[in-house]
């Protein structure tokens, strides 16, 4: 007896999955809601992922200015990674942009569109943070600290910006316009 391939058993469960689509009403809807689901959680471990990443960049920076500078220096960068700490934990925890087939809170399809597109804006912010903290990394490894003031502010705003932007995302989510 010969074992199958994980493409094999993949396709065969495509095919069970075009059966039952044909003969369930609804079920059709429901695989699309569940790929939305999934799609909403990966974006959302990549956000996390990403401000993780931010985060723990911020610890190195913190790390290089006690060092070299004076501890006073450091305090605000020591705070701009609590609030990145914050905000990576409010993603890492928000309920899923999909409730439950069977739940007495619906979600319709085009609210998932949106949610998806708003979604992509967030994922556009968190590489842009990221970004920006690399270039704060790299600064303060090449001991230039003259910026440190100057990088910790737009970085503040910029993630206290985001994590407005994420809390609009439950307003997308339910429906709800985002002005």
């Amino acid at each position: 007896m010969s074992k199958k391939t994980p493409l094999q058993r993949i396709g065969e469960d495509e095919q069970l999955l075009e059966k039952i689509m044909l003969a369930v009403p609804g079920f059709r809807g429901y695989k699309a809601k569940e790929q939305r689901r999934e799609a909403d959680k990966i974006v959302r471990d990549y956000l996390y992922s990403r401000l993780q990443d931010a985060r723990n960049m911020l610890q190195d920076i913190y790390a290089i200015v006690a060092e070299n500078r004076a501890p006073e220096a450091s305090q605000p960068i020591d705070r701009l990674t609590v609030i990145f700490d914050r905000v990576s934990e409010k993603v890492h925890h928000a309920s899923y942009g999909y409730a439950g087939f069977f739940d007495a809170t619906k979600i319709d399809e085009d609210d998932l569109d949106r949610m998806i597109s708003f979604d992509t804006q967030l994922v556009d912010g968190a590489k842009g943070l990221a970004q920006r903290v690399q270039a704060f990394k790299d600064e303060v490894q090449a001991s230039k600290f003259d910026n440190l003031e100057a990088y910790e502010s737009e970085l503040r705003k910029t993630v206290e910006g985001f994590e407005t932007t994420f809390d609009q995302r439950k307003g997308v989510i339910e429906g709800m316009e985002v002005g």
